[in-house]
């Protein structure tokens, strides 16, 4: 199992929840939301802005050409009874990702703290370690 969280996605004058993957191995310098070009599309990012940046992103699978748009959403947690502050976010834009992903640094800003990979259970940083939330479905956006 893995871990995904309902997230509040606020950007090109847009607001947009949607489910996103934690992904501990995607390590970033500054808090980033991978997200596919169809979803980059609905938030107005999509043919990439003019201050986007064309990069190539080394992943397991090999290397990925993505288009960077720096700070250009805040993301929030959106849990059924409690929130997280936003954060303001680069959009990382995809033609292979599937779903969105969270770096390792926007999960750290956004106060997740996962608890178990395998059971797919996490909770807030201030919350007690009692209160393990469940992971969300797989959701098309």
């Amino acid at each position: 199992m893995a871990v995904r969280v309902r997230l509040r996605v606020e950007g090109g004058g847009r607001v947009r929840e949607v489910v996103a993957l934690v992904n501990s191995g995607y390590e970033a310098d500054t808090p980033q939301l991978m997200i596919p070009a169809r979803l980059a599309r609905e938030l107005g990012f999509w043919p990439p802005p003019p201050d986007a940046r064309e990069e190539f992103f080394d992943t397991a699978g090999g290397p990925i050409r993505v288009w960077v748009v720096r700070r250009a959403a805040r993301v929030s947690v959106a849990a059924e009874d409690a929130e997280s502050a936003p954060v303001e976010a680069d959009l990382v834009i995809s033609h292979l990702a599937d779903e969105p992903f969270i770096s390792d640094v926007l999960a750290g800003k956004l106060g997740i703290a996962v608890e178990d990979f395998l059971e797919g259970l996490w909770r807030f940083r201030w919350e007690p370690k009692e209160k393990a939330r469940k992971s969300e479905k797989p959701g098309a956006f």
